[in-house]
């Protein structure tokens, strides 16, 4: 019978206070921690993990998913940037591993649930016989966003025990604790990517090389030549390396199969329509016509309001009210209901006006 729960530990604050407030529940713990790649010796979070763990009583595992990491995010995450789009590895990250291989392994350890120290929170339906998630009580810590993709089953099986609180009070608990983690910093966008470097990281990671190419603009005039198409984004300013008499370029369109970056004004960026794939609902089976919503699709911008159709079996259409800048194909678009998560969904492009 499945009685304990886990608790997946970085060894930092958040995943530590989580643990504590679940003790304090009475719950039977196991902390897990997961090595996701090989950083040479200079990953302190098993070790950080494991002493917060004994702190607190309980047992403690650092399990390699290695292997499982590369095939279900770094990969991923290599073959989108050479295609022209840039992918969230967070949010595949929390459903391929976090809440998909560390579930499994947590299940065959004899534990029911798995905790995070993820900001946010869940509830279950009982009249629409679902499991719901729901944006953190505290608006500036919310990682809703993050956690939009994961299943009905996944999210059964979730807690966030610090849904309800401030970052100052996560540090204040711990702190009276006496927790070795009280006063370690928030971690890495891109854990794998400290340097935030994403080109260096894919060159020596696959060993290939990435051509330089052209720059065009809109009427498809060469103003340049760029590094190579995996050094890009949509919206990208910096580091472009080319100049022009009506002011300022960015990065608008990638175009892998011609080796080509689109640059042109701020202004070109906006679009109010987007169209997406690889749609996840959370808060129903089906979008039943046009739906008045709001959704983002960056991690850190403020929700906008749209309306949505579900034009396919899991492909929605999306206008905004207002235009939104960089509507980039990879991201993930995440739909809200106030502080209800409709759903998540991949984007394939956005439409100009």
């Amino acid at each position: 019978m499945l009685q304990r729960t886990a608790v997946a530990m970085s060894g930092g604050v958040d995943s530590s206070a989580a643990a504590l407030l679940l003790q304090r529940e009475g719950r039977e713990l196991l902390g897990l921690t997961l090595r996701l790649f090989h950083s040479g010796g200079t990953d302190s979070a098993p070790a950080d993990a494991a002493a917060v763990s004994r702190q607190l009583g309980f047992p403690h595992h650092t399990l390699d998913m290695c292997r499982e990491f590369q095939a279900e995010v770094i990969e991923p995450f290599i073959a989108d940037y050479e295609a022209g789009r840039t992918p969230n590895p967070c949010v595949r990250c929390n459903r391929a591993i976090k809440f998909g291989a560390l579930l499994q392994k947590a299940a065959e350890l004899g534990c029911s649930q798995l905790a995070t120290g993820h900001y946010a929170r869940t509830e279950y339906d009982a009249g629409l016989d679902r499991w719901l998630l729901r944006k953190a009580a505290r608006p500036d810590k919310d990682q809703s966003y993050v956690l939009a993709m994961l299943t009905q089953e996944q999210l059964s099986r979730a807690l966030f025990p610090l849904g309800e609180l401030s970052k100052e009070e996560v540090r204040a608990l711990a702190r009276e604790a006496g927790l070795t983690s009280a006063g370690k910093g928030d971690s890495q966008d891109i854990c794998f990517i400290p340097d935030g470097d994403y080109g260096s990281f894919i060159r020596r990671h696959t060993g290939r090389d990435y051509p330089s190419g052209p720059y065009l603009d809109g009427s498809g005039a060469v103003l340049g030549q760029h590094t190579g198409i995996i050094d890009y984004t949509v919206g990208q300013r910096r580091g472009l390396g080319v100049s022009s008499s009506g002011g300022r370029l960015y990065v608008k369109e990638l175009r892998p199969g011609e080796n080509a970056v689109v640059l042109s004004s701020n202004d070109a960026l906006f679009a109010r329509t987007l169209t997406a794939g690889r749609l996840n609902l959370i808060a129903c089976p089906r979008l039943e016509g046009p739906v008045r919503l709001l959704a983002k699709v960056r991690y850190r911008m403020a929700e906008q309001p749209c309306t949505v159709e579900q034009t396919g079996g899991d492909t929605i259409r999306l206008t905004f009210d207002q235009p939104q800048r960089a509507v980039t194909p990879g991201q993930t678009v995440v739909l809200y209901d106030g502080d209800l998560v409709v759903g998540g969904a991949v984007i394939n492009r956005g439409i100009p006006d």
